[in-house]
C-alpha cells in the first residue's frame, strides 16, 4: 500500500454510532503533537484492522490497543530527503514515514539533500546537511 507523504497522523480507533452519525475520535496527543488542529478539516482514510488468527474480534466492548508509535528515525541515521517547506524560524521542514517531520537547518525549500539525523525526540527529529544533491542527478 502507498501512503501519501501528506499523511498527518496514523492511528487505530473504533467507528461508533452517536446520535445518527458514526465518529471517529482522534486520541489528544495527535492534537498535542502539533500535527492536526482542532476546528480544521482532514481527510480521513478508514482500513480494516487486521484480524486475529484469521477470526474477526466480535468483542465490541473491547478497546483498540494504543500502542505509543517509536519515532521513524534514529540518531546518526542518513536518509535523502527533499525539503518540503520552511519553517518559522527559517529552518527546512521534511517528513518521512507517517508524517514525522524532520527539522535541517541551513536549506531551502525544494532542495534535495542527505541528511544524518542528530537528535529524535517524540515528535520530531533535527538533522544536519551531510551532502547537498544536485537536481540532475
Amino acid at each position: 500500500m502507498e501512503i501519501s507523504k501528506q499523511l498527518r497522523c496514523l492511528f487505530s480507533g473504533k467507528v461508533e454510532e452517536r446520535d445518527g452519525s458514526y465518529v471517529v475520535e482522534v486520541p489528544q496527543q495527535e492534537i498535542t503533537l502539533g500535527e492536526l488542529q482542532a476546528d480544521k478539516t482532514y481527510r480521513v482514510a478508514v482500513l480494516p484492522s487486521p484480524e486475529t488468527n484469521g477470526a474477526k474480534n466480535t468483542n465490541t466492548d473491547q478497546q483498540p490497543e494504543q500502542t505509543p508509535q517509536t519515532p521513524p528515525v534514529e540518531e546518526g541515521e542518513q536518509r535523502t530527503v527533499e525539503i518540503e517547506d520552511i519553517g518559522d524560524q527559517g529552518d527546512g521542514i521534511t517528513r518521512v514515514e507517517r508524517g514525522f517531520v524532520v527539522i535541517v537547518p541551513d536549506t531551502k525549500q525544494s532542495e534535495r539533500v542527505t541528511i544524518e539525523i542528530t537528535d529524535v525526540r517524540e515528535n520530531v527529529a533535527f538533522a544536519e546537511v551531510v551532502e547537498r544533491i544536485s537536481y540532475y542527478e
